[in-house]
């Protein structure tokens, strides 16, 4: 938990972080110069990510922080602005990205994507144990514990995020009972890998065709995808009127409020359900769908798809899609925002597990993408629809193109489904690993 930051005012950090991504814009639109060389090398999105993340670093920000009263009690804060920005412009970002979708063309991309999804899953699965045996050698202080306290029992918790999401997570965190006194430096050690991760993915971007190349990928169903929605969009194009804007809000903001009226009954319904299920391994599988959020962006999503076989769909020619990425850039925004780089310091032990972890995830999927000559997008958006879940999973696959964004989504929801059941596999080998 951070000490007080200079701002803690949301509507101030709000605009700061605003400032910021303008700043980004701003300079990435020089043709030549300093900035022009700069974005060749580092793409837009991921400095939309990272100068919110020096602003927490240099403590000028926080997404926590504590602060003591007058009595002497400890009083813990929090800015709102993730939890808006994940709860409110997500589904509605998704809604206006989707509009333009062409299903079929979504499915077109064919069964390289699904691959790469499960490898990013079985690079979690066995990545864990791997990095526990590694790690031992070194400093088996790091992997050990007895009891509630045991790191392998925490690491579980790491494995149900990575690989389905926050519902996921916190299922692990039942199941296996782990020190809740502790639980704190996993979600640590969570956010910051993760998030050093998605950063490279986003680097990765700007490189892509490089990368594509050096794959020996094909690419063709995605830019037919991509030039099927811009042609869609190029022909439907028009100056938008006010009216034209306030029916886009309508349409996005509407369906969040569809969502989570929907999500509040069914999360909750859904839970009960869960719980009265007998057999403990069934029931845990199913943990996720007592989740809010899991509804929320199932149900957002569901309505986009079923929006883009009406006349709503026209809307991407007023710039549907363009708003969209504006709530996209604010939501990448307040991810940065939780990511302050000294707490990699903190913790270099269980840190080195976790990156261990990630980069055997990563040189699976980068051997499995070689091998079938999967394109870049693939290995990206599979990774993330596992360790960034439904989050992260389209903002990378809108940062190749907006009308990407709801392949993330779709392969983020079946996270959520295998999440629980593949981590507790994962937990049995960590176990094993913690034992050898």
């Amino acid at each position: 938990m951070n000490t007080e930051p200079l701002f803690t005012n949301d509507t101030i950090v709000f605009g700061l972080l605003m400032l910021a991504l303008g700043f980004v814009f701003y300079t990435e639109s020089f043709k030549t110069g300093f900035w022009s060389k700069f974005y060749k090398i580092v793409p837009g999105l991921f400095m939309a990510y990272m100068v919110p993340a020096l602003f927490t670093t240099l403590g000028i920000i926080a997404p926590e922080w504590e602060t003591t009263s007058d009595s002497g009690e400890v009083v813990e804060h929090s800015s709102n602005l993730y939890f808006v920005s994940s709860r409110y412009l997500l589904p509605a970002a998704l809604v206006l990205m989707t509009l333009s979708i062409d299903l079929k063309a979504v499915f077109n991309l064919g069964w390289k994507a699904l691959i790469m999804f499960f490898t990013g899953t079985v690079g979690i699965v066995i990545g864990g144990p791997i990095a526990i045996l590694l790690i031992s050698m070194v400093s088996p202080e790091t992997v050990g514990g007895a009891g509630p306290d045991a790191v392998w029992r925490g690491l579980s918790t790491l494995a149900g995020s990575w690989i389905g999401g926050g519902a996921n997570q916190t299922a692990m965190l039942e199941i296996y009972g782990y020190n809740q006194k502790l639980y704190g430096g996993m979600v640590f050690v969570d956010i910051v890998v993760a998030n050093i991760w998605m950063a490279i993915l986003l680097i990765g971007i700007g490189k892509r065709d490089r990368i594509n190349k050096w794959l020996g990928a094909d690419t063709a169903s995605i830019e037919a995808l991509k030039e099927k929605v811009s042609a869609f969009a190029e022909k439907v194009k028009r100056n938008p009127s006010l009216t034209d804007i306030m029916i886009i809000a309508a349409i996005a903001f509407g369906t969040v409020s569809i969502s989570h009226l929907c999500s509040n009954f069914l999360a909750p319904f859904f839970k009960d359900l869960v719980a009265s299920i007998d057999a403990p391994g069934t029931r845990n599988m199913f943990t996720f769908l007592g989740s809010k959020f899991f509804w929320m962006i199932s149900i957002a999503t569901l309505i986009a798809i079923l929006l883009s076989f009406t006349k709503a769909k026209n809307y991407e020619g007023a710039g549907a899609s363009k708003f969209g990425s504006v709530f996209i850039y604010i939501l990448v925004a307040s991810i940065g925002m939780k990511m302050d780089l000294m707490l990699i310091f903190d913790n270099v032990g269980l840190i080195a597990i976790g990156v261990v972890w990630m980069s055997i995830h990563a040189g699976l999927l980068v051997l499995i993408a070689k091998l079938i000559k999967a394109p870049y997008f693939f290995l990206a958006v599979g990774s993330q629809a596992n360790v960034g879940g439904a989050a992260s999973a389209p903002i990378v696959a809108s940062a190749f193109h907006p009308s990407l964004a709801t392949v993330g989504v779709l392969l983020a929801v079946f996270g959520y489904a295998i999440g629980t059941i593949a981590a507790i596999g994962c937990t049995i080998l960590l176990e094993l690993a913690a034992a050898g």
